[in-house]
C-alpha cells in the first residue's frame, strides 16, 4: 500500500482500538457509540480504498456492534459480548496489519533512469487464474494488463498462491458455467488468502442464483458472457485511480449549539468538512462561498422553518439538486411526507443515531458527485471532458503551494484522421481508448487526465520536477507507439505527439495550456511522435 493510504488505515485502526478500550473500560453508553462511529469511520475508508476482504471484516463486526447497540439502559454489556466483540476487533486489527506488509519486488528494470522517482509507476500485481493454467480470454487479458502497467500472473485453478504479495485482483476464469462446487470452494480459499484483493468472476451466467453462489464464495464482480474483456480491463484500471480527491463538504443548518456541535463532531470523525449556518437568512451568502455537497437543514428555526428555507433554495438553478436532509424531532408520518414534497430528500427525526447519519451523509453525498461525475467525463474514454479538464486544471494552479511546480502536457494521436478513413470509426475509438487506459494505468490518482477533444489529451503532472515529467510522458510515448491496436485485418500501430509547460516558466492555468498547445504544433512541425518542452521567454 501507498505510505498515505497505510497512514490514514493506521490512524483509522488507532482511533477504533482507543474507542473500543474506552467502552471497556467504562462500559457506557455514549463509549459505545463512540466506538460505533469510530468503526463505521474505518469501514468508510476501507470502502473508498476499494479492499474488500477488509471491508467485509470490518463490516462483520460493525452487525455484530449494531447488533449490541441497545438502549442507554443496555450498557454495559454483558461479558460475554465483550469478549466477542474484543475478538473481531481483534481480528480486524491483525488483518489490516497484514495488509500492509510489503508486496513483492518492483520492476526497477522497466523504470528508466531517467525517472528519478520510482513511486511514480507501481506495477501492480494481477493474478489470472483459469483451467488447467490456460484460457484464451485470460491470455489476451495478461497480455493487455502487461501493456497498460500492470504485472499479469497466469495460475491454474489448483496451483500454489504466488507467496509474499497481495495482489490488486484475481480474475477467475471458467470454461463451466455455472461454477462447480470445488471452484467455489477453491474461490473462498483464495478470499480469505487475499484479503484487499478485488476478485473478478469472467464469464458468468445472467441468472440470480449462480451469481449469488459466486458472491457468497467472495467474488465482487460477476461478468457475464456478453460482456467483453474490455469492460474487465476499464473496471480494474478505475482500481488504481481515486476518483474523488477533495473532502465531502456539509452545511449545517442548526440553530441549536449543542446539536450542531454534536452533527460536526460525527462528521468528523468520518473525514467530512462541515460548516454551520445558525441563521437560514445568510444561507444563499454561505452557500455561494462554501459549495456544499449536502445540506443537513433543522425543520424548526426561527424567522422561517427548514421546508420553507429548502423551497427557495430549489428555485435556484445550480441548487436544484443538492441533497437536503431534514432533521427534526416531528414524528408525525404526514408532515414528514409533506416536507419531502416540498423539496427535501430524506427525514431523520431526533435524536439522531450517529452511525445512521453518517452513512446518510456519505451515501447521498457519493450519488450527487456520481450524478454530477455523468456531466463532467467523456463517454468513450471515462475521462475528464474538455470543460472538467480546464476546471480541475485552473484549481489545481490556483492552489499549488508557493514553491510547487504543475507541468502540464498536450497530447495528439498523429495521423488520426488516416486512422478513421482506413479501418472506420470504431477502431479509430479503440486507439483512444487505449491511448487513455495506458495513462490511467501509467499515471497517478493525484495526476489529471483528461479528454481535450477528438483525438487530444491534456496531462497535469502536481508536485514534478520537469525533467521527472519529461521523462515519464516520454516512457508513455514509447509504450504507446509499441502497443498493437487490434481490427479485422490484423492490427495497427499509432503514436502521438506532445507539447510540454512548467507552471514554474508560465503564471497561470490559460498560459500554461497555451504554451502546452504550441509546443505541440512544434512537435507536429518537427516530424510527430515525439515531446517539445515550451520555452519561457
Amino acid at each position: 500500500m501507498a505510505e498515505t493510504t497505510v497512514r490514514r488505515l493506521d490512524e483509522r485502526l488507532s482511533a477504533l482500538n482507543e474507542r473500543w478500550q474506552d467502552y471497556v473500560r467504562e462500559g457506557g453508553f455514549e463509549q459505545f457509540v463512540e466506538f460505533s462511529v469510530a468503526l463505521n469511520s474505518l469501514s468508510e475508508q476501507l470502502g473508498r480504498l476499494r479492499l474488500p476482504g477488509l471491508l467485509r471484516i470490518a463490516e462483520g463486526l460493525e452487525n455484530a456492534a449494531l447488533a449490541r447497540f441497545g438502549a442507554q439502559g443496555s450498557h454495559p454489556l454483558a461479558e460475554v459480548d465483550i469478549a466477542a466483540l474484543d475478538r473481531q476487533v481483534k481480528a480486524l486489527g491483525s488483518a489490516i496489519v497484514s495488509a500492509q506488509q510489503p508486496v513483492g519486488e518492483r520492476r526497477v528494470e522497466e523504470m528508466p533512469s531517467s525517472v528519478p522517482d520510482p513511486e511514480w509507476v507501481r506495477p501492480r500485481a494481477v493474478w489470472l487464474v483459469a483451467p488447467a493454467g490456460r484460457s484464451k480470454m485470460a491470455e489476451g487479458l495478461a497480455e493487455q494488463l502487461l501493456h497498460f502497467g500492470f504485472r499479469p500472473h497466469m495460475l491454474g485453478w489448483l496451483d500454489p498462491l504466488p507467496q509474499g504479495e497481495q495482489p490488486l485482483a484475481v480474475l477467475f476464469s471458467s470454461e463451466s458455467a455455472p461454477a462447480k462446487e470445488a471452484q467455489l470452494v477453491r474461490i473462498a480459499a483464495i478470499r480469505a488468502a487475499v484479503s484487499t484483493a478485488q476478485i473478478f468472476y469472467l464469464g458468468a451466467e445472467r441468472a440470480m442464483e449462480p451469481v449469488v453462489s459466486l458472491i457468497r464464495a467472495g467474488i465482487d464482480v460477476a461478468v457475464t458472457h456478453e460482456e467483453a474483456a474490455s469492460s474487465v480491463l476499464t473496471r480494474i484500471l478505475d482500481l488504481v485511480q481515486t476518483r474523488e480527491l477533495e473532502k465531502y463538504r456539509v452545511l449545517v443548518v442548526e440553530d441549536s449549539r449543542v446539536a450542531a456541535a454534536m452533527i460536526r463532531r460525527t462528521l468528523t470523525e468520518h473525514n467530512i468538512d462541515s460548516q454551520v449556518v445558525p441563521d437560514p437568512s445568510i444561507l444563499l451568502d454561505v452557500l455561494a462561498d462554501y459549495r456544499p455537497d449536502l445540506i443537513l437543514m433543522d425543520m424548526y428555526m426561527p424567522r422561517f422553518n427548514g421546508v420553507e428555507a429548502t423551497r427557495v433554495l430549489r428555485q435556484v438553478a445550480g441548487y436544484q439538486s443538492l441533497p437536503i436532509v431534514y432533521l427534526s424531532s416531528e414524528s408525525d408520518i404526514g408532515m414528514q411526507v409533506e416536507a419531502l414534497r416540498l423539496g427535501g430528500d430524506q427525514f431523520l427525526t431526533k435524536p439522531i443515531n450517529p452511525v445512521v447519519l453518517a452513512a446518510v451523509v456519505r451515501t447521498k453525498i457519493e450519488r450527487y458527485r456520481e450524478a454530477l461525475r455523468s456531466t463532467r467525463t467523456d463517454g468513450l474514454t471515462g475521462l475528464l471532458n474538455h470543460t472538467a479538464s480546464k476546471a480541475r486544471l485552473k484549481a489545481m494552479a490556483d492552489h499549488l503551494p508557493a514553491h510547487g511546480n504543475l507541468c502540464v502536457a498536450m497530447l495528439d494521436i498523429d495521423h488520426f484522421k488516416a486512422v478513421n478513413d482506413t479501418f472506420g470509426h470504431p477502431v479509430g475509438d479503440q486507439v483512444i481508448r487505449n491511448l487513455a487506459w495506458l495513462l490511467k494505468g501509467r499515471l497517478r490518482a493525484t495526476d489529471l487526465i483528461g479528454r481535450y477533444g477528438g483525438e487530444e489529451f491534456i496531462l497535469a503532472l502536481p508536485d514534478a520536477h520537469p525533467d521527472t515529467a519529461y521523462a515519464v510522458i516520454e516512457r508513455i510515448r514509447r509504450d504507446f507507439a509499441e502497443l498493437p491496436h487490434a481490427h479485422n485485418g490484423g492490427t495497427l500501430y499509432a503514436t502521438f505527439s506532445a507539447g510540454m509547460a512548467c507552471l514554474q516558466n508560465y503564471p497561470s492555468a490559460q498560459e500554461i495550456t497555451e504554451a502546452a498547445d504550441n509546443a505541440l504544433l512544434e512537435a507536429k512541425r518537427r516530424g510527430r511522435n515525439q515531446i517539445v518542452k515550451a520555452c519561457s521567454d
